[in-house]
């Protein structure tokens, strides 16, 4: 179950950076979003094939997140970068290259390592509020630092905030799938709060900035959020023995550090 759940989350990742490049042409296409101008994404046709797309990559991450643990699951959304990075940079610096290389790899590593390490755990009512009371804290200050920023740091701050909001979806759609038939409202409701507020910090990430810097901070931020979910709240990697846990650090770490290099060509780019 596990082999068919990485490769709908790999298909689902190739799916979002296409989507994603899709709903970043449909935002530049109505410029500065502001209230009134969100009311006219949806009458953008390359917005809404974009969302189409991202979509289908839904359905397939669900069903992977049905099939294995969100430890597992999660990090493969990262995949999305180095095919979004392509369709959106013009021309590729040997910087940049090893940039995406270390974000991409790096989340690689971590899936390698958690399949290997963790288990499948049912997700208690008490987890769950509490990882939504981390995310909601985490996704404020994210919020705040983008607010007093422009330009790569304000999309890369969105991006960021995003990505947490995510991180927890994914733990909330895996509450929802392995407790049908019965609904938990309250995991459904903070399910569409969080899917709604990430959607939003998206859009925005794409008016001031890059596509691949706001899919690169959104898909790492995304697994690393929602594997600490996996491994501090719900201890899907019991059992794992410190070596496991160093090499999961020093991956997430890897990948947060080509971020901030693809951040920082973005900033030399549009500097220059």
């Amino acid at each position: 179950m596990v082999g068919i759940a990485i490769l709908c989350a790999l298909t689902g990742a190739v799916f979002s950076a296409v989507g994603a490049a899709l709903q970043y042409v449909g935002v530049r296409d109505v410029g500065d979003l502001t209230v009134r101008r969100f009311t006219r994404l949806v009458r953008n046709r390359r917005w809404l094939l974009g969302f189409s797309v991202l979509f289908v990559a839904a359905v397939l991450q669900i069903l992977a997140l049905t099939l294995a643990p969100v430890t597992v699951v999660a990090p493969l959304a990262v995949m999305s970068l180095p095919i979004i990075a392509a369709i959106d940079v013009p021309r590729f610096t040997p910087g940049f290259t090893v940039a995406v290389v270390a974000a991409t790899a790096g989340v690689a590593t971590f899936v390698a390592i958690a399949a290997n390490s963790a288990v499948t755990k049912d997700v208690p009512p008490a987890a769950a509020l509490q990882a939504g009371q981390v995310v909601a804290g985490v996704v404020c200050v994210f919020a705040i630092v983008a607010a007093c920023r422009s330009g790569t740091a304000r999309a890369l701050a969105l991006a960021a905030g995003a990505g947490a909001a995510y991180g927890l979806v994914a733990v909330l759609v895996r509450d929802m799938t392995t407790s049908l038939p019965q609904i938990r409202w309250a995991s459904f409701i903070g399910l569409a709060l969080a899917f709604l507020v990430g959607a939003s910090l998206i859009q925005l990430g794409y008016a001031s900035g890059p596509a691949d810097l706001v899919v690169a901070g959104q898909t790492v931020v995304n697994p690393i959020v929602a594997a600490w979910i996996g491994m501090v709240l719900l201890d899907e990697t019991q059992g794992a023995g410190l070596g496991t846990e160093i090499a999961l650090v020093t991956s997430a770490v890897v990948s947060l550090a080509g971020i901030a290099a693809i951040a920082r060509f973005h900033h030399r780019r549009l500097a220059g």
